[in-house]
Parts: structure tokens; sequence; C-alpha cells
């Protein structure tokens, strides 16, 4: 049984090399097979391709957050370029746009948004997503800039269908980490060539609209994450969260999919190796 945390900030600031030796080690006696270390700025990004280099489970995206648009500029974008050419870094993120705290200037956050999937496009790497309170511009920017467009889907082998089409389905390689929005916009992305990368919340009681959102969408367009060391899921809510963690996220979406836990485990682990273009 394996499992794929497609979504974790190893890289977070505040850890010290001992704390990350000891979250590695956790992580290696834990079902979780491979680890995606998200960057959410330059310094993450570039933590985050010494953790894939250091640790044989770790992989590697790179990016610049919404938060951090208002530090961007030509050379910073010039650096995740050169990053993205590192061993195991597998894509661009995350990126996006945050409406809800509004740490930089929307139009700014806007800009540098477009300009990270022209770069992704240019270098044909799969998209990782961080949307708050911005659900419509986010996917409307997105169209804009070519993401859905068949010619990018050409680009990757297409994803399993759920109705067993030998032929598959388009996947646009577009990650919507964390998602939060309605069963309704999932299903627009679904139909866009997407994929719904569910977290912790998903476990909270309050969380109706997920709890929809899980059970409206294929599971051949989910991945599980933890967003660690944020968005702890139950029973650890309280707790810095970790990539091991990842497991009750994965049982959740089992119940609520009716299906069983090794099975969310093994189908959601490949949709997250083929998103990430990880070979075993």
């Amino acid at each position: 049984m394996m499992l794929f945390d497609a979504h974790a900030h190893i890289n977070e600031e505040s850890y010290s090399e001992e704390d990350r030796v000891r979250l590695a080690a956790a992580i290696e006696a834990s079902d979780v097979a491979y680890v995606m270390d998200a960057g959410n700025n330059l310094p993450a990004s570039i933590q985050a391709v010494r953790d894939a280099a250091a640790y044989s489970w770790c992989y590697a995206v790179v990016g610049v957050h919404p938060h951090d648009a208002k530090d961007m500029d030509e050379e910073m974008l010039e650096a995740i370029r050169r990053l993205a050419s590192e061993p195991k870094v597998c894509g661009i993120g995350e990126i996006g746009l945050d409406f809800f705290y509004d740490k930089s200037e929307r139009d700014t956050q806007r800009y540098w948004f477009r300009r990270q999937i022209q770069l992704a496009n240019e270098l044909r790497l799969p998209i990782v997503i961080h949307s708050r309170d911005a659900e419509q511009e986010t996917m409307d920017i997105l169209k804009e800039e070519g993401a859905f467009t068949a010619e990018r889907q050409s680009w990757f082998p297409r994803r399993p269908s759920p109705d067993g089409d030998p032929m598959g389905l388009p996947d646009s390689r577009v990650l919507i980490h964390c998602f939060s929005g309605s069963a309704e916009t999932a299903q627009q992305y679904v139909k866009l060539g997407a994929t719904i990368s569910i977290c912790g919340p998903v476990t909270f009681k309050k969380s109706r609209k997920l709890v929809e959102v899980v059970q409206n969408t294929p599971i051949e367009f989910l991945t599980v994450e933890t967003d660690s060391p944020y968005l702890t899921p139950e029973p650890f809510r309280g707790r810095p969260n970790m990539s091991p963690y990842v497991e009750h996220v994965a049982r959740r979406v089992a119940v609520l999919k009716n299906i069983p836990y090794e099975e969310v485990c093994r189908i959601t682990c490949r949709n997250a190796m083929r998103f990430y273009g990880i070979e075993e």
C-alpha cells in the first residue's frame, strides 16, 4: 500500500535542518511513498529542490505564491525558470490568486500568475494552483493563458476514463491544490481536464461542501494531500500537520466514495504519479 502526499511544505521556512530530518524519519516509517514538496517563494523553491535531492521519495514544484507576488520581478522569474530544470522538479507551483488575505495587490497577483502560467506552458510542465476567494477569476485566467487547450493536453499522456474507455481522457496537468470550491466548480475543472486535490478539511465536521466535491468527482480526477504543516486533519487537528497524516484524508475519501481505503491509496497514488510524470 502506497500513499502520495500530492502537496506539502517540507521546505517550510520555520523548520530547522533537525526538524526536516525528524520529519523525513516519520515519513520513511509510514505508508507514504512519495511527497511533493511545493515551493511558495524563491527560498522555499530552492529548499524544495534541495529536499528532492536529499530524499528518494521527495519531488519538487517551484513557483511564487500570490502572497509573495509583491516581491516578484523578472530576475526572480528567471530564477524559477532555472530551478525548473533541476532534477526531480515536476512542475510550476504553487501559483494563483488569494483574495482572502490580499497580501499582494490583486493586479500584482494577476500579473505574476499569468507570467508563471506562461512559463509552465513554455516549459511544458504541470501547474499547481492556489486559489482562495477567487474561484472564477482563477479559472478564467487559466483559460485565457491556455492552460486547458488541446495543444497543452497533447503534451501529456491521457488519464484513465471513469467508464473504462481505453482511449482515456485529456489531461491538462493543472492541479487545484487544497480545493475549497463548490462541487459545481469541481465539475467544471473536471471537464477542462484538471485534477482536484483533497486536503485535511475534508475530515472536519463542517465540511459539507467538500464532502459533495468528493462524492461527485470521479476518483480518476482526485489526489490527496496534507499542505503540511497546515490544515491538519482530524484526529490530529490543532497540531502541526505532516505527510503521514495524509492517511486520514485518504480514509475519509474512502468512506465518502464507499470504496476500500486500499483502493483510494492505489488510485490517488497512481493519479499523482501520472500528474507529476513520476515513474515507479
